[in-house]
């Protein structure tokens, strides 16, 4: 009887190898090559503990670009509370697993000194959309998050970037930032991803206590209340009644609750102010020590 030959097995996959960069001259290198062979690249630039949110905006860009650029850092220039920088998640080997199966091709996870060599003395003159809400409860925090994603277009070129509408209006600022240094780019906002109960995806959410996470939902269900609230009340009078009902919920303490214009982020006093036809609820509350942030959008 003759003995079977036994073919070698070959497993395929369509995941492609992701390759971990930590250098500019790298990332620029490999990225210069794929454009020259015609291919679109998307960012999503994100300072990791990544979450659903996050890979949400991977898997957009992985719809609409040739390839995929990731940047996990902590940018230290954007954080104007020491002690936040100091408590900021990293968990860079998980962030790596969920890139690679998330279909990334690029992960750029430079070191600090590889992104500030020297001190960025640079000052983006952002105007009104960086002045007011976060911009005025942190100073400098709006010029860091300039210095950075103008530091990754720059090192990237890329066709599109990707960021999360829970920042909404970080989005605002870099679109301004982009403006002011010329960056032929188009900035897609994304949708807010929400836990099963409501709770805006954030990195800052594995800092909860239990007990703190099982009340940062209600933040959510209040802004969903001020919607009806919004079809017979003034502005000031949504603002308060999200304001009280809040900080009404043990544990919890808004800092602040403004409606804005969704594209001048400048505080609106009547529905009508809104030029945009859009007015957007932007929160900020403290459960605990955690900065939450979330927003809702009016249409009256």
């Amino acid at each position: 009887m003759r003995a079977m030959r036994l073919r070698p097995l070959y497993v395929t996959t369509s995941i492609p190898i992701m390759e971990v960069i930590s250098t500019v001259a790298e990332l620029r290198k490999v990225v210069d090559a794929k454009r020259a062979e015609g291919l679109s690249i998307g960012l999503v630039p994100t300072m990791g503990a990544l979450h659903a949110g996050h890979l949400s905006l991977i898997e957009r860009a992985r719809a609409e670009c040739d390839v995929v650029v990731v940047s996990v850092f902590v940018n230290p220039t954007q954080f104007n509370n020491p002690d936040d920088l100091l408590t900021y998640p990293r968990t860079v080997e998980a962030d790596c697993q969920a890139l690679s199966a998330a279909g990334v091709d690029y992960a750029f996870i430079p070191s600090v000194e590889e992104i500030y060599p020297e001190p960025d003395t640079r000052r983006f003159d952002l105007g009104p959309v960086a002045e007011v809400m976060e911009g005025a409860m942190r100073p400098g925090h709006f010029n860091g998050v300039a210095q950075i994603v103008s530091k990754l277009f720059s090192f990237v070129s890329p066709d599109r970037a990707y960021f999360g509408e829970k920042d909404y209006q970080q989005i605002a600022v870099i679109r301004r930032m982009a403006e002011l240094e010329g960056f032929d780019i188009d900035i897609i906002a994304c949708p807010i991803i929400r836990e099963p109960d409501g709770l805006a995806m954030s990195s800052r959410n594995v800092r909860l206590t239990p007990e703190q996470r099982a009340i940062a939902p209600s933040i959510r269900r209040v802004l969903v209340q001020s919607l009806e609230q919004a079809r017979s009340r003034t502005v000031a009078e949504v603002e308060q009644f999200v304001t009280d009902a809040i900080n009404a919920i043990p544990g919890l303490d808004v800092e602040y609750f403004t409606i804005v214009d969704s594209l001048t982020m400048q505080p609106v006093s009547d529905w009508s102010d809104a030029a945009s036809g859009i007015a957007v609820g932007c929160a900020t509350v403290y459960c605990g020590p955690v900065r939450l942030i979330d927003n809702i959008t009016y249409r009256p």
